[in-house]
């Protein structure tokens, strides 16, 4: 159990290294938007309602060592979660 935890979690690292490699910044949205009030339309027919600008953002660059120290420590945990033995099976 404990091989397959830390595989999971070196290879998320590395996947998540190779992200922060590919991207130049990310936007994280802190509210949900709003909807505006519907004023025209039909009553056969309504107009689809529409959303407010989402004003609360949160943009992230992250610096250019984060990838490679995540790529790096998850290559060392997968490495060591291949080293180690398995119980029960053939080894």
């Amino acid at each position: 159990m404990w091989r397959a935890f830390f595989l999971a979690v070196g290879t998320m690292l590395i996947i998540l290294g190779v992200e922060c490699l590919v991207i130049d910044s990310a936007t994280f949205v802190t509210e949900p938007p709003k909807q505006v009030k519907q004023t025209s339309g039909n009553a056969w027919f309504p107009d689809p309602p529409k959303l407010e600008t989402l004003e609360s953002k949160k943009v992230v660059r992250p610096p250019e060592w984060i990838p490679w120290s995540l790529i790096a420590s998850g290559a060392v945990i997968v490495l060591y979660s291949l080293t180690l033995r398995r119980i029960g099976g053939s080894a």
